[in-house]
């Protein structure tokens, strides 16, 4: 009895210290991402999403011309993000009430590749304003609404998304 459960629990713990392989995101597949962006008039692309052992995390880019104003402002129910500008300048709410609220489909692109269920809006009222640029982070956890007032200058900026509910696909 004593040797089966001291087999099992050597089991257990060689399956819980399984080590998952790094991932690279690399400078290249980030500008090739840009520039499709740019190409096709697409805002948000993932690059990857990982099973980071129990939830995904995504690493995606977002580029946003200059003179874009409130737009898809969103809540996402599960998924908490964090942004880290490359590029340009733009003014950011977080907090407040989403403007025109719509739950997104389940089934939605935008639910399942990049951001998990939750709620767009055409805006937000009230909130917290920043300005952010070139080598600002910010960090937005899931139920907190976001999106950005006014782009001052073209704008890009990398996004990691963390998954706990395992809802975005892998990719």
């Amino acid at each position: 009895m004593f040797r089966i459960l001291a087999v099992m629990l050597v089991l257990v713990q060689a399956n819980s210290t399984r080590s998952l392989p790094a991932v690279d995101v690399k400078a290249a597949d980030i500008q090739a991402t840009v520039k499709q962006e740019i190409a096709t008039k697409t805002t948000d692309i993932p690059i990857r999403t990982v099973d980071a052992g129990g939830h995904h995390i995504g690493v995606a880019v977002v580029h946003r011309e200059k003179g874009a104003g409130p737009n898809n402002a969103a809540i996402h129910d599960k998924v908490s993000e964090v942004y880290q500008i490359t590029e340009g300048s733009g003014t950011f709410v977080t907090g407040g009430e989403l403007v025109n609220p719509q739950r997104r489909e389940n089934s939605s692109e935008t639910v399942t590749q990049l951001s998990g269920p939750g709620i767009g809006g055409s805006g937000i009222k009230g909130g917290v304003s920043r300005r952010v640029a070139k080598g600002d982070m910010v960090i937005i956890p899931a139920g907190t609404s976001h999106g950005f007032s006014e782009i001052q200058e073209s704008i890009t900026y990398t996004v990691v998304r963390i998954d706990p509910a395992r809802v975005i696909k892998l990719k």
